[in-house]
């Protein structure tokens, strides 16, 4: 089939439900989630494939089996008129084709220099295009009119379904607001995240803090599928890359740049109240931490772990007889003096020794290791923080609370002075948390830091990507504010729900989202794209590695080796 040949005509359909087309060409040559065009008057539409429906002016002619029909010429009339294949196509976009450019050339020149800088462009559908129009699948230059060409910022992603033509993602927006990468188990979520990332670094647009969970974005990790490693973003940017372990430990073997210790100072009552659930408080924890916090004031943790519960001494009554009390350093003491119940503190004490064991807690640290990563940050490096051997939720959830508490705080100053100075403001931060549902459920959302910027946008340069296997434990409200989401296959109902939240359209992109293909095709969604569309998503190999040494969009660590050397780092 030629691309430049129709597919079909219009031939009804309305603006809210989709258009309806005649298919003119045999059904397999078309699959849904294809990208189609048709132009109309002076507007141009574009659209997506989202069901195949076939129909027959006459039910007889469609029980009746056409090798039973003995002219040819009466069958293959049936297959062409009587019995057809009709398409639903979503249109997304609209744009005006400008003046003919044979009848008023120089119109039509002006025309081009408004497309070229912006004034011109795609909008939102407000119309539909007329009867009998014909409909074709989308050329070169019309993904390149809706996802951009080859320049600064602009990510191939993806390819095409039908023609396998490039759609880049645009890396300025996407860091403007905070995004999703979602999928089911096994459909190739943590290699989609570092491309994306990888773009993000290579690029420059913005620094990046990942907290790698299960220790897969620093250094090269197994691919069990195919039997080989693959690089990991410090393979691939060298020192760009400052790679930060949790506590004295080892990422796959490989020494990290440094290591991050919490001081017990760092720690605040907010952050033990977002474990409430791992940690099994209860509804007297509240009261007996305000307490703490106004008696030992910044310090309240070490010192109240310090204490020891249960420990007595004997004193003498007035009676001559002798009896135990608390001694001045037990926790019993401490909660008859602050009028804490002794068994809530008490049971809080022994629930939060858990946090006080923890290797990576110290009482004091002599070099402020969370003001490294800052530092390192706001001077154009890129961190991943893994957390080896501490895999517990508990670990996750306080070190990423804390960390991104401080980097907030930090960016909120920055972007204030730069306001009252009239100065630029801070680099853009995106941070990026996996197993996003632990953090931005219903019931912590509104507690963690991660909420808050989820919810501030882009105010003060902070945006989160969340990585996740089950958006419907996310916060609605949440996912709600994710500008672009990029998801590969989703088998339930309520994570397909999830992702389509507050997207126009939802009813026929439901039934694409849950027909993707496994590890192969992702649907992109929002800010980041202009229209939604599913791709064959970039594969990342031995070629993409090179595509990142070859752009010159930004600073690398690459390009200080030569092509000697880059070889033997990438082919080993």
């Amino acid at each position: 089939m030629n691309e430049q040949d129709p597919i079909g005509y219009i031939v009804g359909g309305s603006l809210r439900d989709g258009l309806y087309v005649r298919l003119s060409v045999p059904p397999e040559e078309v699959k849904e989630g294809s990208f189609v065009v048709t132009d109309s008057g002076n507007w141009r539409f574009y659209g997506l494939i989202t069901n195949l429906a076939l129909g027959a002016t006459n039910p007889r002619f469609a029980d009746e089996r056409p090798s039973r029909i003995e002219s040819p010429f009466i069958r293959q009339a049936l297959m062409g008129k009587t019995l057809f294949t009709t398409l639903e196509m979503y249109s997304t976009l609209m744009m005006d084709r400008g003046p003919d450019p044979d009848s008023n050339p120089s119109a039509y020149l002006d025309w081009q220099t408004d497309v070229e800088s912006g004034k011109v462009g795609p909008q939102p559908v407000k119309t539909v295009p007329a009867h009998h129009v014909p409909v074709r699948l989308a050329r070169q230059e019309d993904v390149d009119a809706i996802f951009g060409t080859d320049g600064p910022g602009k990510f191939v992603i993806g390819y095409t379904l039908e023609q396998e033509y490039p759609v880049r993602l645009d890396l300025h927006k996407f860091v403007k607001r905070s995004s999703g990468i979602f999928g089911a188990t096994g459909t190739g979520k943590s290699f989609l995240t570092r491309m994306v990332l990888a773009g993000l670094i290579r690029e420059d647009i913005a620094a990046a803090l990942i907290f790698d969970m299960h220790n897969e974005y620093a250094f090269d990790v197994p691919d069990s599928d195919n039997n080989i490693h693959v690089k990991g973003l410090k393979s691939l940017f060298g020192t760009k890359v400052q790679t930060v372990t949790l506590g004295k430990e080892t990422i796959r073997g490989q020494r990290p740049d440094f290591d991050l210790l919490l001081s017990t100072k760092d720690i605040t009552v907010e952050d033990v109240m977002l474990l409430a659930g791992t940690l099994n408080l209860t509804d007297t924890t509240p009261a007996t931490l305000s307490a703490l916090a106004n008696d030992f004031k910044d310090d309240w943790f070490a010192k109240f772990m310090k204490l020891i519960p249960g420990e007595t001494e004997e004193i003498e009554t007035d009676s001559g007889k002798t009896k135990k009390v608390p001694t001045p350093n037990s926790v019993e003491y401490w909660a008859d003096q602050n009028n804490v119940h002794p068994k809530a503190a008490t049971a809080l004490h022994g629930k939060l020794m858990r946090i006080y064991r923890k290797e990576y807690v110290v009482d004091g640290t002599s070099v402020d290791r969370v003001n490294m990563i800052i530092n390192q940050l706001e001077n154009g490096r890129h961190v991943t923080l893994s957390f080896g051997k501490y895999s517990e939720d508990i670990d996750y959830m306080l070190v990423s609370n804390i960390l991104t508490r401080q980097l907030r705080n930090r960016w909120v100053k920055k972007t204030e002075e730069s306001f009252i100075k009239n100065t630029a403001p801070p680099r853009p931060l995106l941070i990026t948390i996996e197993e996003a549902h632990k953090l931005l459920n219903p019931q912590l959302s509104k507690q963690t830091i991660f909420g808050t910027i989820a919810r501030e946008l882009r105010k003060y340069f902070v945006t989160l990507l969340v990585v996740d296997q089950r958006p419907s434990g996310i916060d609605d409200e949440v996912m709600s504010q994710l500008g672009t989401r990029i998801t590969g296959w989703l088998g339930d109902e309520d994570d397909i729900r999830a992702v389509l939240t507050g997207l126009s359209g939802r009813d026929q992109l439901r039934g694409m989202l849950a027909r993707l293909q496994e590890k192969e095709e992702v649907l992109l969604l929002g800010w980041g794209v202009k229209m939604p569309i599913p791709v064959k998503s970039r594969r990342y190999d031995g070629q993409f590695y090179a595509d990142m040494k070859t752009t010159k969009a930004g600073p690398s660590g690459l390009d200080d080796l030569d092509d000697d050397e880059w070889n033997d780092e990438l082919f080993g």
